[in-house]
């Protein structure tokens, strides 16, 4: 599944993200806040479900390798935030639902 196909299912409103990272695959998923975590555990070509909202989070998503970045529960991201992952082409996504819901709908949609 692309990330833009994972987007519309799940209703996402996409933040920043070219068609090179829309359409990048979408093959399991994490859920966390801690980034060292993330950094360590988090899988290549994830989609990550997050509430943390500043600039680390575009570049923990570059260092781990992931297809996206969730903001869950309506959580906007920091001018920071959003002008780094327009300027890497990270593909930034937004959700007012809950992380616990997010990855729920993500496992069942990726098994």
């Amino acid at each position: 599944m692309t990330v833009q196909t994972l987007a519309e299912t799940l209703n996402l409103t996409v933040l920043s993200g070219d068609e090179a990272a829309t359409t990048r695959e979408v093959t399991g998923g994490y859920c966390g806040d801690l980034l060292s975590w993330v950094m360590g555990r988090a899988p290549r070509d994830g989609a990550w479900v997050t509430i943390m909202s500043n600039v680390n989070v575009a570049a923990v998503a570059e260092l781990a390798d992931i297809s996206c970045v969730i903001l869950a529960e309506g959580v906007s991201p920091d001018a920071p935030l959003l002008e780094r992952a327009v300027t890497e082409n990270v593909a930034l996504l937004q959700s007012p639902e809950p992380a616990f819901t997010l990855a729920g709908k993500i496992y069942a949609l990726l098994s």
